[in-house]
């Protein structure tokens, strides 16, 4: 009676054992199958490509996300596999925000690698002419997307920290977001998008300077006074040494400036709205350098180069040694003309030649 029984279980134990064997064996078939298939996936969609593309990952997206607009550029061959890598690799949650130069030609190992180790920050392309006032400024930050055009206004307004050291009390950073083209975050933010151009003028432009514009008897707040004033009234930098001189001699024999660009920027309008006949001339403030003598309480715009250069070597002489005091810009036969003078009687005439 013993015997069956024990040969029972013994046949029951080989069909235990085959079966075991048999999923075993089932299991390391599938795991090798989707191993190779993965490994697969992983493999560059394009190895021959030579293109190279700027892929972006925007806040808040998740690793399943990335994968899929991955797949959709071109960029891996499919995004499940490249989401397990992810797990596998404990990548999942590393995947940083920002722009990676990706390219079909890598595989996907590596562009999870790159993720990982964090893009490069979204920025816009701000160019600031020379000229420019600092609302300009403001509102091409803010149609940009790199600040609020208001907050950026405010913070140029009433600089606190970013203010130079050599800042009058209560004056505005005008003058100082130095003409150029930056590269600025997107999420910079006011503070930090306004301190771009200061920090070139401080770092950049006043060291180099410095020397010269106190050789000159200038501070650098006179200095840059000046600047944006030739650079509000030049047609081009050729006619800036004059200008420059015309303005440096009015100051020694304390003549008034007589800029209109000085009194259309105290009044907020740009120069072509400024009006004699609706007495413009004679609104006082501290921008008005027809009712006040000296330089404006600051900066009408903000200077490049070319105007800064002028004022520390001016043309302040005719050939004859006469200094030069006037100047007007006109029109003679439909060409524009731009004419120096020694005297009133010169300008006057030059007056009922060019401009009436």
């Amino acid at each position: 009676m013993n015997q069956p029984r024990a040969a029972d279980a013994r046949r029951r134990g080989r069909s235990v054992v085959r079966v075991l064997t048999g999923l075993a064996v089932g299991a390391l078939l599938a795991g090798a199958a989707g191993a190779i298939w993965l490994w697969t996936q992983l493999e560059p969609p394009d190895p021959g490509s030579a293109a190279a593309q700027v892929f972006e990952v925007q806040p808040g997206w998740r690793a399943a996300r990335v994968a899929a607009e991955l797949e959709a550029e071109g960029l891996i061959r499919d995004a499940r596999a490249f989401s397990i890598w992810l797990r596998l690799r404990e990548l999942d949650r590393g995947v940083g925000e920002g722009l990676y130069d990706l390219s079909p030609a890598m595989a996907a190992t590596e562009i999870a690698e790159r993720l990982a180790a964090g893009g490069r920050p979204r920025t816009a392309t701000v160019l600031i002419p020379e000229g420019w006032r600092a609302r300009d400024v403001a509102a091409r930050l803010g149609a940009l997307g790199v600040a609020d055009a208001e907050a950026a206004q405010a913070t140029v307004d009433d600089p606190g920290p970013l203010a130079p050291p050599w800042l009058p009390p209560g004056a505005s950073l005008e003058g100082y977001l130095f003409p150029d083209t930056y590269e600025v975050r997107l999420d910079a933010g006011a503070e930090a998008a306004v301190a771009t151009p200061v920090r070139a003028f401080e770092e950049r432009v006043a060291p180099a300077y410095a020397e010269r514009v106190e050789g000159a008897g200038l501070s650098l707040h006179a200095w840059t006074i000046l600047a944006s004033m030739v650079q509000a009234e030049a047609a081009g930098p050729e006619e800036m040494p004059i200008i420059a001189g015309v303005f440096l001699n009015r100051l020694d024999l304390g003549m008034p400036l007589q800029s209109d660009p000085t009194v259309a920027y105290g009044l907020g309008k740009r120069l072509p709205e400024l009006s004699a006949v609706d007495g413009d001339l004679r609104v006082d403030h501290p921008w008005n350098t027809y009712t006040r003598p000296g330089l404006p309480f600051g900066p009408i715009g903000n200077p490049g180069l070319d105007a800064l250069e002028a004022v520390l070597t001016p043309e302040r002489t005719r050939a004859d040694g006469r200094a030069w005091l006037y100047f007007l810009h006109g029109v003679d036969d439909g060409a524009a003309v731009f004419r120096p003078n020694v005297d009133l009687a010169s300008h006057e005439r030059d007056i009922d030649r060019f401009l009436r």
